[in-house]
């Protein structure tokens, strides 16, 4: 029997949909597949490695410090020209980046980057939110940010191997390739979306002055910094609990990512059908259950690796399905705010991975790696407190 139209239409994915999932992809791809090729970069352009490292901090820098600016700039820009104009800028900040002999020339580039990925980013979140059909905001978010967990599984290991095999300048050439095709899928697939009412900056910022958004923006702090303590330093800890060396980490890796693009989507789904608060609740208690289990097998180490893997998943599933609720509760909170609020989002996200790896290493130096999972939980379990008390302020 033929499917009904309306049900055909639930289950068919619009082409913007996939567009702006592959453009979340490319900008997270990029970001994270230098981190595979500074050796490298670093011995060609005549650095140290430490200095070679900050080509990922000033990026993460650069996007967190542009993201609020360029949604308020931004706001009443039309989103398709939005979109393509920054791609093209990212387009050729990584083809430039490609060719390049010079350190700070490169660093300069990295920044234009950032600033392409800050009016971007925040704006598929914002598009995806606004476009969805009734009841489905959450999963569109949750399909939305599977680009970014995508690009853990598949796009970070190919831009790794690429650079090993062509050198690290084929690395930033790919990165301007997919900047390509995503600039090209969004001009001809995303439509035309009315414009946004001009008003007066102050009064567009106002509503993020709010205790709710602000309550809220510092859960999604905690929730990443809990989450990025672990993926951070899952080496050392998976060496000292189960004796795991490069290459089982780099199937780790990858079977988390797939695991985690999983755990989004059904976080997604959980937040239309449940609500944000309920699903973000069952994210966070599971997510400290896998902590309870990492640190009770921290008593009985060495663990085969093989034993470990499920709980792994599992901990890479549950990290995921909390973002989307996170999210959803977030532009709930933010009312007519929403669209700056997920551009602070973006920024709060990368004030948590720098606080997740700088809190991160504090517990290993101190206490080992062994402490980790039991901080991470506290982290998460304050996100949640934090989100409660965002719904009961004024």
């Amino acid at each position: 029997m033929p499917m009904p139209v309306a049900a055909q239409q639930r289950a068919r994915l619009p082409t913007w949909l996939l567009a702006l999932v592959f453009t979340t992809f490319t900008f997270a791809t990029d970001d994270y597949m230098i981190a595979g090729v500074l050796p490298a970069i670093s011995t060609d352009l005549g650095v140290s490695e430490a200095a070679g490292g900050q080509l990922v901090t000033v990026f993460s820098l650069a996007f967190a410090l542009a993201a609020p600016i360029a949604s308020v700039v931004t706001a009443t820009w039309p989103r398709r020209g939005l979109l393509t104009g920054a791609l093209a800028l990212f387009v050729v900040a990584n083809g430039a980046g490609a060719f390049t002999t010079s350190y700070g020339l490169l660093m300069g580039l990295r920044v234009l980057a950032a600033v392409a990925a800050a009016a971007v980013v925040p704006a598929t979140y914002a598009i995806a939110a606004t476009l969805a059909p009734e009841g489905r905001q959450g999963r569109y978010l949750a399909l939305v940010m599977g680009g970014l967990t995508g690009s853990l599984a598949l796009g970070v290991p190919i831009g790794t191997w690429i650079g090993g095999v062509s050198g690290w300048q084929a690395t930033f050439g790919l990165g301007a390739a997919l900047g390509l095709v995503s600039l090209v899928a969004i001009r001809s697939t995303l439509p035309e979306m009315p414009p946004v009412p001009a008003m007066p900056i102050r009064d567009r910022l106002a509503p993020l002055a709010s205790r709710r958004v602000l309550l809220g923006l510092l859960g999604i702090v905690a929730i990443v910094l809990g989450s990025m303590m672990v993926l951070t330093y899952l080496a050392p800890f998976l060496r000292d609990l189960a004796g795991a060396g490069p290459a089982e980490l780099g199937w780790v890796f990858v079977l988390a990512g797939l695991a985690g693009f999983a755990g989004g989507q059904f976080g997604g789904r959980a937040a239309d059908r449940w609500g944000s608060d309920r699903a973000l609740i069952i994210g966070v208690m599971g997510f400290a259950a896998a902590m309870a289990a990492f640190s009770a097998c921290w008593f009985l180490r060495p663990v085969p690796l093989p034993l470990l893997l499920p709980l792994l998943l599992v901990w890479a599933a549950v990290s995921w399905w909390i973002p989307p609720p996170a999210q959803t509760r977030l532009l709930a909170l933010a009312g007519p705010a929403g669209p700056q609020a997920l551009a602070l989002n973006s920024s709060a996200v990368y004030v948590g991975v720098s606080a997740g790896s700088a809190v991160g290493g504090l517990v290993l130096v101190r206490h080992g790696s062994g402490w980790l999972p039991a901080v991470a939980a506290g982290v998460e379990l304050a996100a949640l407190a934090l989100f409660w008390l965002a719904g009961r302020a004024r």
